[in-house]
């Protein structure tokens, strides 16, 4: 879904963004990439998350600052910013991963 005000892509990340739906995931943010400059990933719906799904989101930030766009998560979930701790980021998932936003978590 587009937002009108801006040139990013507002993208909601699936429930299930464990290792074995990370390519499903990994399509829907290459497809969205491709459509604006800029990318907002909704992660409020997510509740299956696993280290694959950091190393997909932060690769995102990474080629995305490489390229000159943006990307912001939103709605971080528990059960995303719990699996961010884990893999050793600190609460604060927007500081640590670099992204430019997030909302309070669900």
């Amino acid at each position: 879904m587009q937002d009108s005000d801006d040139s990013r892509w507002r993208l909601r990340l699936p429930a299930d963004c464990s290792i074995s739906a990370v390519r499903s995931v990994y399509d829907l943010i290459r497809e969205a990439f491709g459509r604006q400059s800029g990318l907002e990933i909704d992660c409020s719906d997510v509740n299956k998350a696993d280290v694959t799904s950091i190393q997909l989101l932060l690769s995102t930030a990474k080629t995305a600052k490489l390229e000159g766009r943006s990307v912001a998560l939103t709605a971080v979930s528990r059960a995303l910013s719990h699996t961010f701790q884990r893999a050793g980021f600190s609460g604060d998932v927007a500081t640590d991963a670099q992204f430019l936003q997030k909302n309070d978590r669900k």
